[in-house]
């Protein structure tokens, strides 16, 4: 019987602040190995700008991710992918990224910023949703278990003129696999047009920010029925908020947070009220909660009693010290700050961060040039040959 472990975490930087659990099962990890000695310590890695710079490898990091299995591939140093990136299924990010970076990686060490998302089914499970963002977010949606999911290029081409600027694209949108098709292959168009949008959500960055942001004043300032009158907003969770990262290009480019200042600055100025909206990801300390949680289930033991410390009284918690390598210091070293104990925040060079000294405003306990760099460091100071 398969063994259920949830943590109560709790959304920080919602204004809406529901808390919300998170469960994942112990099915994925059955091909770790059981040891007689427990890891005291784990690794979070941030993707982009610490491992790759668009899919290629940076910093020494297939060199410094081997360093983590034994020489049969076994994995001995429980590690876990924390990015706010996405718009791909866990399992699809982790296939790329074996290939990548040369390791056997499962897709439960992949935790993405829409990765929470999840935990909204049961709220909006049979509800008409819209996913927005590049990749497959309505795919990544319903295989979180949402069933009534529309990509917003899908929703979008159910209004005649509801993007004044088509004509004016001479690019396409090409459907990923088999996105959405089999829900829009049996929704007639005034059903799609008359069902009120219950919920929006941002899984990965916008791809046409003038659509986008047209199509969801349409949705938000009326009560999820574009073209009617102004009513009272459907819920609104973006997978991140980051308002840049670094990708292939030499300077950073603007991030899912970006857009949201723009969606909300337009918005505010056509509906009376606020633009209320729910943010995940880093530097949410839920995420390093959820973390630690996968962590906890991918250290070799042959002792299956998990203990989740209650953080907010003290307790005794099973690693020593959690590592979290990151190259954004108001993302990943704000995030693992505000975590607190048992992290460590490591900042890397080789991405949004570039500086010779400590960031002035999220200072890490390390900075160091690259992320082999600084898995040298964690082995030398937890004495692993």
């Amino acid at each position: 019987k398969m063994r259920l472990f949830k943590i109560f975490v709790k959304a920080s930087q919602s204004r809406n602040r529901a808390p919300f659990f998170f469960s994942i099962t112990s099915r994925s990890f059955s091909q770790l190995p059981s040891h007689s000695q427990r890891p005291s310590f784990g690794i979070a890695f941030d993707i982009d700008g610490v491992l790759l710079r668009g899919s290629t490898p940076i910093g020494g990091s297939p060199q410094a991710l081997r360093r983590l299995y034994d020489e049969c591939g076994t994995l001995e140093i429980p590690y876990v992918f924390l990015t706010n990136g996405g718009g791909v299924r866990e399992s699809k990010r982790a296939f790329e990224l074996s290939k990548l970076l040369g390791v056997n990686i499962l897709p439960s060490q992949v935790i993405q910023g829409h990765s929470l998302f999840k935990q909204l089914v049961n709220r909006f499970e049979n509800e008409l949703i819209v996913a927005v963002g590049k990749g497959e977010p309505a795919i990544v949606m319903s295989e979180y278990g949402f069933k009534n999911v529309f990509s917003i290029d899908e929703y979008a081409s159910y209004f005649d003129n509801i993007d004044p600027l088509a004509r004016y694209k001479k690019w396409t949108t090409k459907q990923v696999g088999n996105e959405t098709s089999t829900i829009t292959d049996m929704a007639p168009r005034n059903n799609v047009c008359s069902q009120r949008v219950q919920a929006a959500f941002i899984v990965s960055d916008s791809v046409d920010w003038s659509r986008d942001i047209q199509v969801l004043c349409d949705i938000l300032r009326t009560g999820g029925l574009p073209g009617r009158e102004i009513a009272h907003q459907p819920s609104l969770y973006l997978a991140n908020d980051d308002l840049e990262y670094q990708a292939i290009f030499p300077s950073e480019r603007l991030g899912m947070g970006a857009f949201r200042i723009a969606l909300e600055s337009i918005f505010n100025r056509i509906h009376p009220n606020a633009l209320e909206y729910t943010s995940f990801g880093k530097p949410n300390p839920s995420v390093f909660r959820i973390a630690e949680t996968v962590l906890m289930q991918l250290a070799p033991s042959p002792c299956h009693n998990l203990q989740v410390v209650n953080h907010a009284n003290g307790g005794d918690h099973i690693f020593k010290t959690l590592y979290m390598i990151g190259d954004n210091p108001s993302v990943d070293i704000k995030g693992a700050r505000q975590a607190r104990h048992p992290w460590f925040s490591i900042l890397t060079r080789t991405g949004v961060f570039k500086g010779k000294e400590n960031h002035a405003e999220y200072p890490a306990d390390l900075v160091v040039d690259n992320v082999e760099e600084a898995v040298d460091y964690i082995f030398r100071k937890e004495h692993v040959s």
